[in-house]
């Protein structure tokens, strides 16, 4: 949800142009407006307005999917008008979800019998599947402590700081504390023995992320797993956490579970480790769907509580549903079903490895230029993270905004607690992103920078005027004063663009 903003009270009409064929009046910007329009003239008004976004192919932050082949883009066009919900009315649609989820629960490994079915279900992102993965937990952990007698109102979990925002809205939302593992520079993923360290009788679960989005690498799920079951050994109490006796593990692999299983097969993440009750992984970034599609996956029956589960006998049929929404499109679902059976095992190995070997490509296309350290590991989520060398005359909050004039959209962020200190830039290689883009993003890189080195460091001008009058600051304190004065000129300009909106 985006908090909306109204323009000044200048600016209240939207003045179209070549819209003015058909209607010669402005629309109110903020308000229903009276009469009609043709919808010749309606097309041509947003169409111009939607000209000003940013090109999707080149919006080289997002690790959600831009392309798709025509074929699948009509699969979801003939069933935009699906309402997910209706079982009943649309079986197959409900028939198709329920592959994709076997599917998936069994390329994770999940110890299923012959003709047994899995637990999962579709959901419009990540997000959604993490918050009902959390709410199993949650519900799984009361039940234990209510049937034990013992207290159950302080729920805790435990995470790494580099957590996708999701989980901070699943313990606000759900009132549950978030015991985050701190990082540290060059250390940007969990600890996993730090995080076991955090882990008490109160503890609902443990969640590991199989992909960062802050570098791309993968968490330690097998190391974690191993100390959860030495501390159980150790301390006792954690029998006292879930139903089947031991505290669990939830892998978040939004990014990373459409990776490992065809790049780094031997990698053991997933449902071959004991501790690993349930997986959520999102359809729309490498499963190679258009946003709105996330998949969350139970280990056995017993990880998800019953009571969570609704049965609804609403359009003529006993409709089971565990799902924090109603009424949904029917299209993702498809094209996710395209694409599982479109590609199989080998093609979307095929896609992975080209990802990784054009991340490779701009990896060393950036190392090569000499101005880079190189943050993300070459294994993981292909994606590359990096920071300057030298950052004394312009930052990498400078370098992303003069890059936008070529037309890439490449975040500059800070890492979290405690490694705030460290900016960097951030590149996600999709499957769209070809070799040839590569080489031109090095090439246009090497052009900001030259530019940049032509002009004056505008942002250490108020750091050099503070050394003059004699204010002598560690190099930490000078980095952290340049990313809050590059954090408030991009709030500014957030500000300032909606107010003219």
């Amino acid at each position: 949800m985006v908090l909306s903003k109204t323009a000044s009270e200048t600016d209240v009409s939207i003045h179209s142009t070549f819209a003015s064929r058909y209607v010669r009046n402005s629309l109110p910007r903020f308000e229903m407006p009276e009469n009609s329009i043709p919808k010749e003239a309606a097309y041509q008004i947003i169409n111009d307005e939607l000209m000003l976004d940013g090109n999707p192919r080149l919006n080289l932050a997002s690790f959600v999917t831009t392309w798709m082949e025509p074929e699948c883009d009509k699969l979801m066009m003939e069933s935009i008008n699906k309402n997910y919900v209706d079982m009943d009315e649309y079986p197959v649609t409900t028939e198709l979800q329920n592959r994709c989820v076997n599917m998936i629960a069994r390329l994770f490994n999940a110890p299923l019998g012959d003709g047994e079915a899995a637990v999962g279900v579709g959901t419009v992102g990540s997000s959604e599947a993490i918050m009902l993965a959390g709410l199993a937990f949650k519900r799984q952990w009361q039940n234990k402590r209510k049937a034990q007698g013992l207290p159950y109102d302080k729920p805790n979990i435990v995470t790494g700081a580099n957590v996708q925002v999701c989980w901070e809205k699943f313990a606000r939302y759900f009132e549950v504390e978030l015991k985050e593992v701190k990082l540290r520079e060059g250390y940007y993923v969990m600890d996993p023995e730090k995080a076991v360290e955090m882990v008490d009788e109160n503890t609902i679960c443990v969640a590991a992320i199989l992909g960062s989005t802050l570098t791309g690498e993968f968490e330690d799920v097998k190391l974690l797993n191993d100390l959860l079951v030495e501390k159980n050994k150790q301390t006792g109490y954690l029998n006292h956490s879930i139903a089947n006796g031991t505290l669990g593990i939830h892998v978040d692999a939004a990014s990373g579970g459409f990776i490992a299983p065809f790049l780094y097969p031997e990698l053991e993440w997933d449902f071959r480790l004991p501790l690993v009750k349930s997986i959520n992984v999102s359809g729309h970034k490498y499963g190679l769907v258009y946003a709105g599609i996330g998949w969350v996956v139970w280990r056995t029956k017993s990880d998800l509580p019953d009571e969570l589960i609704f049965h609804i006998n609403y359009l003529g049929a006993d409709q089971p549903t565990f799902t924090l929404n109603f009424s949904k499109g029917s299209s993702q679902v498809i094209a996710q079903y395209y694409q599982l059976i479109r590609l199989g095992f080998e093609g979307y190995r095929n896609v992975m490895d080209n990802c990784r070997e054009n991340m490779m490509v701009l990896r060393e296309g950036l190392e090569k230029t000499g101005r880079f350290n190189i943050v993300s590991k070459e294994n993981g989520v292909p994606l590359v993270a990096f920071s300057l060398k030298d950052s004394s005359r312009h930052d990498e909050f400078e370098v992303a905004e003069t890059l936008r004039r070529f037309g890439w959209i490449v975040p500059a962020y800070t890492m979290p607690a405690d490694a705030e200190h460290v900016t960097v830039l951030r590149v996600v290689i999709r499957e769209d992103f070809s070799r040839t883009l590569a080489e031109r993003l090095v090439a246009d890189f090497e052009k900001v920078l030259h530019e940049l080195d032509t002009l004056p460091a505008r942002v250490h001008a108020k750091m050099a005027n503070a050394k003059a009058n004699g204010v002598k600051k560690t190099e930490e304190e000078t980095t952290r004063e340049v990313t809050a004065y590059w954090k408030k000129c991009v709030e500014t300009k957030k500000t300032n663009k909606n107010k003219i909106c």
